[in-house]
């Protein structure tokens, strides 16, 4: 088999799901939607942004002149802590079913600054985000209600942002998701058949072979999985076995600033726009019981396909089938790993 020229399809360890990979499409002509860049770069300040400091935002709230980051409860939450549990399964039959869902929305601001994002700040910055992050992991984890915290950034227009101040957002709820629920089961599948870590096994092969690593440091390694399904899609995985930022030391909170810096400012790269992504840290169940299986890691999921105006799209077969991907995980980490050595 020739992963670069033959239709196949791999395997995702961490959610035992399948992608169809068809190298050979890469080259099919185009002539579908294509997206409109922005036609202005941003300011340092907007007086019309609901998230720069001083501004009223949408809900009527008037930001404190915030001198670094800024963290608050979502004025359009998902999500309310304050309902009654409640379930709903008619005829008991488990065909109409209904839980209730408790949980906190937050919204962190990286920075004051209107256009300042994770590829354009410093690693120092940087390093204030990702504290603000575990403090923010450490106290909605701590609920007794609480069994998993989302930390996760939908950059750009085109993955949903509904204000271009640099922000992210804490989804903390009672039920552990489904993505993480498939990695958790994954994951302890794994650790009990093998009697090691996923993730740590993984990122062993991967540094050995380098041929879908993009960059590394002492801490942390970027690599564009085997299993990728979006375009450049990256993971991010601690050298150490760690559950969540909770285990973090210093030098794992400067590592993971610098390798955030690397991956965010090397996507700028690609097609020289500020690239869209959604992305998000996968972390230890916070319900009270030890995950030693649990390995801490980043997804990175960015849509641009071939320029700064093509998207790929989740329709067709993939919604039907299965996902799948033209240009191999291997072609777009090589591209990848040459930008994030320039």
């Amino acid at each position: 088999m020739k992963l670069n020229e033959d239709p196949h399809r791999r395997l995702n360890p961490l959610t035992n799901e399948w992608v169809l990979v068809s190298p050979h499409r890469a080259a099919r002509p185009w002539q579908g939607e294509t997206t409109k860049l922005p036609a202005t770069a941003e300011p340092d300040y907007d007086p019309d942004c609901y998230l720069c400091p001083g501004n009223t935002r949408a809900g009527g709230v008037r930001n404190p002149a915030y001198p670094a980051t800024f963290v608050f409860e979502n004025d359009f939450a998902a999500l309310k802590s304050d309902i009654h549990k409640g379930r709903l399964d008619i005829d008991n039959r488990r065909l109409i079913v209904a839980e209730t869902e408790l949980g906190h929305c937050r919204v962190i601001c990286f920075s004051p600054r209107h256009n300042l994002t994770l590829s354009t700040m410093q690693p120092n910055e940087i390093e204030v985000v990702v504290r603000t992050w575990t403090g923010q992991f450490r106290e909605l984890g701590a609920l007794d209600v609480i069994n998993h915290v989302q930390i996760f950034e939908n950059r750009g227009a085109m993955m949903g942002a509904s204000n271009p101040h640099p922000h992210c957002q804490i989804w903390a709820t009672s039920s552990i998701p489904e993505a993480p629920a498939k990695e958790l089961a994954c994951q302890r599948s794994y650790s009990k058949s093998s009697g090691s870590c996923l993730l740590c096994d993984y990122v062993a092969l991967e540094s050995r072979e380098k041929v879908r690593l993009v960059c590394q440091n002492e801490g942390f390694v970027a690599v564009v999985p085997f299993w990728a399904v979006w375009p450049f899609e990256v993971l991010v995985c601690s050298r150490r076995h760690l559950g969540s930022m909770l285990e973090f030391r210093e030098r794992d909170v400067t590592a993971l600033s610098e390798i955030l810096k690397r991956v965010t400012s090397t996507y700028d790269k690609v097609f020289d726009v500020p690239f869209p992504y959604s992305m998000g840290f996968h972390q230890s169940p916070t319900d009270g019981v030890e995950h030693p299986e649990w390995h801490f890691h980043a997804h990175f999921y960015p849509p641009l396909l071939r320029s700064a105006t093509i998207r790929k799209y989740m329709v067709g077969f993939e919604m039907l089938g299965t996902p799948q991907r033209d240009i191999t995980p291997e072609i777009a980490a090589e591209r990848l790993q040459a930008l994030a050595g320039s």
